[in-house]
């Protein structure tokens, strides 16, 4: 009899990738890419005569994540996915964002979104759109 692992994986959905407050990325919605994650820590310096100069750390600064991906409303989400996340950047909340295997990652809120329409048609309606999405961690 084989022996069982002291740990439970968590129940999730492959189709789940990140949630951000109640909106989800995921493969029937906003599915990205890419995803990095940048985290800085600050070093305050302080200059010295005759010496090179003290350093003293002061904690952790910025914790940024950029999501990237295509948006291709033929094939999965819509339009309506990207004007929701503007909505909640307008809205200058922070909110909590859960990867999707349920950890916590911490509270963000969005700083930045950028879209690149491309091949337009007819009615100037995109057939997909290029985004990068900014959280910056606030907690």
């Amino acid at each position: 009899m084989a022996s069982r692992p002291d740990f439970e994986l968590p129940a999730y959905s492959p189709r789940h990738l990140l949630t951000l407050g109640l909106f989800v990325f995921g493969m029937d919605s906003l599915a990205y890419s890419g995803m990095t994650r940048r985290r800085d820590w600050v070093h305050v310096r302080t200059e010295r005569h005759g010496a090179r100069a003290a350093s003293q750390f002061i904690g952790p600064g910025v914790d940024r994540i950029t999501l990237a991906g295509l948006l291709v409303p033929e094939i999965h989400g819509g339009y309506a996915d990207l004007a929701r996340l503007v909505e909640m950047a307008d809205s200058g909340d922070d909110w909590p964002l859960v990867d999707g295997l349920g950890t916590v990652l911490g509270q963000f809120h969005i700083v930045a979104i950028d879209s690149d329409l491309i091949s337009i048609m007819a009615g100037g309606i995109p057939r997909a759109v290029d985004f990068t999405i900014d959280l910056d961690r606030v907690d």
